[in-house]
């Protein structure tokens, strides 16, 4: 298939997941991405593991995010290389770099700096808590973001002391959010012939996930508390446990909630005033939820799922890894590819076009594999 971003080349001066998470994304949907790497051992995540990819050597986190990518060692403390990597951005339309904060302008290559002798280039920062502020020239990793952007402190039991998410969900958030202005300020660039300075940051992304929060605080001054696996504002809205394996309730809406009630052998919650409608479930929380997690104790989870979606209330079993990839669900969305040339399966772009998922035309890179053809041609 013709890929949307064809003809389109990007380097990636990244490491470990939210620059090579927003290279990968612009790769699999036809960039020519090009990766910068350093020569002692190349980005940080190719040791990350186990598990390793099918050489037993290379992480299987690395081969996930640097598919179809092409790898260029360059010393970016060597003058030399600095110029080498110039002239591979007089080919490029996109540069994308998550460098410690101030090494980029240490070394020469800030935006300043590449779009005076680049005018056309889209460069793409990515910070761990902006260009700008007090912060601004400290690292970051994921779960510190999570920390300090409030996320842990809405997420868990209120009797259990702050909790992380699982998923590298700055990271990634990040990463998409860096791909979305690439893009946006390539589309100007077709209508202006300019390029642009694109910035992006962990810190940001973790204040998008809890707006919510944000802007109910910033309404009545009252700080969110974790609601375990609820939600603050919509009740119930949350995972109960049945007579053997938990399941996730979502009723949404009030029409959805009397369905519910009928359905766990309670109509009457749905004409209760203090049940009836949402603000009231809120507002009444600690009455209602008892209720409904003991009426949810009396069938076993598969009873539940069958009398619930008979009823059209929103629900689902809590998955695993290992029951997620078992559902038919996850094998019909063809989610999963085979890396070419001997490459292990991965996950691959959360998009199709025209129903048609990209696939990688090649495995993640060995560190400097393309370096002689693409430095010798540039």
């Amino acid at each position: 298939m013709t890929l949307p971003l064809e003809g389109v080349r990007v380097i990636e001066v990244g490491q470990a997941l939210a620059g090579p998470l927003a290279g990968v994304l612009l790769a699999d949907m036809g960039a020519d991405v090009i990766k910068i790497e350093k020569p002692e051992g190349g980005d940080d995540a190719r040791i990350w593991g186990p598990p390793f990819g099918p050489d037993g050597v290379t992480s299987l986190y690395f081969e996930g995010q640097n598919r179809n990518k092409r790898s260029v060692v360059l010393d970016l403390k060597s003058a030399a290389d600095i110029e080498t990597l110039n002239r591979l951005c007089e080919t490029a339309d996109i540069l994308i770099q998550n460098l410690r904060p101030g090494v980029v302008d240490d070394i020469g290559i800030g935006p300043e700096a590449m779009l005076k002798r680049h005018p056309r280039l889209i460069y793409c920062s990515i910070w761990a808590f902006g260009y700008q502020g007090p912060m601004r020239l400290k690292p970051g990793f994921d779960p510190l973001l999570q920390a300090y952007g409030g996320m842990m402190s809405v997420t868990g039991r209120p009797e259990d002391p702050p909790t992380f998410c699982g998923a590298s969900i700055n990271d990634k958030a990040t990463g998409m959010f860096c791909t979305i202005g690439a893009l946006a300020a390539l589309r100007q660039r077709d209508r202006t012939g300019k390029g642009c300075l694109v910035d992006t940051s962990l810190f940001d992304s973790a204040v998008h996930w809890v707006e919510g929060q944000v802007n109910a605080y910033l309404v009545d001054g009252v700080v969110p508390k974790r609601h375990g696996t609820g939600g603050a504002a919509i009740v119930p809205y949350q995972v109960f446990d049945t007579a053997d394996h938990p399941l996730c309730l979502a009723p949404g809406n009030d029409r959805l909630w009397a369905r519910c009630a009928r359905a766990l052998g309670h109509p009457e919650w749905a004409t209760d005033a203090k049940f009836a409608t949402s603000a009231q479930r809120v507002r009444n929380r600690t009455e209602l939820l008892p209720q409904i997690a003991a009426a949810m104790r009396t069938r076993p989870r598969a009873e539940w799922l069958k009398i619930l979606e008979e009823a059209g209330v929103p629900c689902s079993p809590v998955n695993d890894i290992g029951e997620l990839v078992a559902t038919e669900q996850f094998a019909a969305s063809q989610l999963v590819q085979q890396l070419p040339k001997g490459g292990p399966r991965v996950v691959g772009i959360p998009i199709t076009f025209d129903r048609v998922r990209p696939q990688s035309a090649r495995p993640a890179p060995k560190l400097g594999e393309h370096t002689a053809e693409i430095v010798e041609g540039c």
